[in-house]
């Protein structure tokens, strides 16, 4: 399978490229609501092709042979990279005041907490996790949709197995297949749902821990379709949040929430078998252009799993071309922080959308401030997890460089 580059991707941001047109395929518009006789048999459907249960059928039945060496190979490393952004993550202050919050409220000790002492509960295991994974936003990329998709699926799985135990060929299998769809059901709706506002790792995410949980619980069609649906109703994730405690808070939200989809839907708690594709679904409420080819074709044959990347910094990918020019231009010419007058970017507008934070004054915001990573990279020749909080912009040097980046 051809593998995308990340630089040769990433590229296209730098250089200010215009987002491609829609692909063709199962497109869809949100449609007329049909007349239907009441009761809940009665489904209006905004589609012809039935998603929820496509994805249902193949998330239930999907043999483990069936994935290729290559997708397994990228599933060990995105769970590897999970592990070691949510240990990095977890003495972060988001965490901790995630478990002061919820302790006292927490069921038995079921599940561990990455990195810190603390045990909770499974679900609520699931929901720190989640935060710890991603508050460094250092972990894994989708690039054709910029989801994280480890944070909302592991974070599910690795606090069900503790209290649960499953081999290691199920949960691999059942990570590999909850990334699987998170990522389609992404390509779905991206770019139009990611412009909207929403936080596509969340609101795609939630499906992911769904599908993943539901595996393991060894959900059949129909109970699996009820965990989609469930899952459906929580899209969980507003980009506003960026540079904040709560954008970490939306994987593990979605990693909680999906485990408590497939719960449910073990139990027999029923939802719409249409929710995804169906008028007034999900599709017609996040996004105003859905592509459900890009969820269903190719099943088991096509693996976006495959094209998984992961960062060389821990902040916004779409800043990462600037980033790796700084640290050439320093490194080529010997630059000084004090000989540079003014930077000038030229970036997508996507840059700015996401790391326009021009003066980061707190916590987490430097993590999307474009100015403020090309002033890191100048100033100290490096990007690492630990040059990327705002507490150095404060410094009469980095607010000099910072102040000229945006020129």
């Amino acid at each position: 399978m051809a593998r995308i580059e990340r630089r040769t991707l990433l590229r296209t941001t730098a250089a200010g490229a215009v987002l491609a047109a829609a692909p063709a395929g199962a497109q869809d518009k949100p449609a007329a609501p049909a007349s239907a006789a009441p009761g809940f048999a009665a489904q209006r459907a905004a589609s012809s092709v039935p998603v929820t249960h496509i994805v249902a059928r193949y998330a239930a039945t999907a043999p483990i042979g069936q994935v290729p060496d290559a997708v397994r190979k990228e599933a060990a490393r995105t769970l590897l990279n999970w592990v070691g952004c949510a240990v990095g993550g977890s003495a972060n202050p988001a965490p901790g005041r995630a478990v002061a919050a919820v302790q006292p409220f927490s069921g038995p000790p079921q599940a561990s907490l990455f990195g810190r002492k603390e045990r909770l509960d499974a679900p609520h295991a699931a929901l720190v996790n989640g935060i710890s994974s991603h508050v460094l936003d250092y972990d894994d990329t989708h690039l054709k949709t910029v989801i994280h998709p480890a944070g909302p699926v592991a974070s599910a799985l690795l606090a069900w197995a503790e209290h649960r135990p499953v081999s290691g060929a199920e949960l691999m299998h059942a990570l590999t297949l909850g990334c699987e769809v998170e990522c389609r059901m992404g390509n779905a709706v991206y770019p139009e749902h990611y412009q909207m506002g929403w936080h596509i790792t969340g609101t795609a995410g939630v499906f992911g821990s769904a599908v993943a949980m539901g595996r393991l619980l060894r959900l059949d069609e129909r109970q699996m379709a009820w965990a989609l649906g469930i899952a459906a109703s929580q899209p969980v994730g507003l980009k506003v949040q960026f540079g904040s405690d709560t954008k970490s808070f939306h994987p593990g939200r979605a990693a909680q929430n999906g485990m408590v989809s497939a719960l449910l839907a073990q139990q027999g708690f029923t939802a719409s078998e249409v929710a995804i594709e169906g008028f007034d679904g999900w599709g017609q409420a996040v996004s105003t252009r859905r592509d459900w080819g890009q969820v269903v074709d190719g099943l088991g044959e096509r693996w976006e799993l495959a094209l998984n990347t992961y960062k060389p910094f821990a902040c916004g990918i779409v800043a990462h071309p600037a980033i790796d020019a700084a640290l050439q231009l320093r490194a080529a010419h010997g630059l000084q922080p004090d000989a540079i007058r003014s930077v000038d970017l030229r970036v997508h507008p996507l840059v700015l959308n996401l790391m326009g934070k021009a003066a980061p004054q707190a916590g987490l915001e430097g993590k999307f401030s474009i100015y403020h990573a090309v002033a890191v990279a100048l100033v100290t020749g490096a990007a690492g997890s630990r040059r990327s909080p705002t507490a150095p912009w404060r410094t009469r040097r980095w607010w000099r460089c910072g102040a000229g980046c945006m020129s």
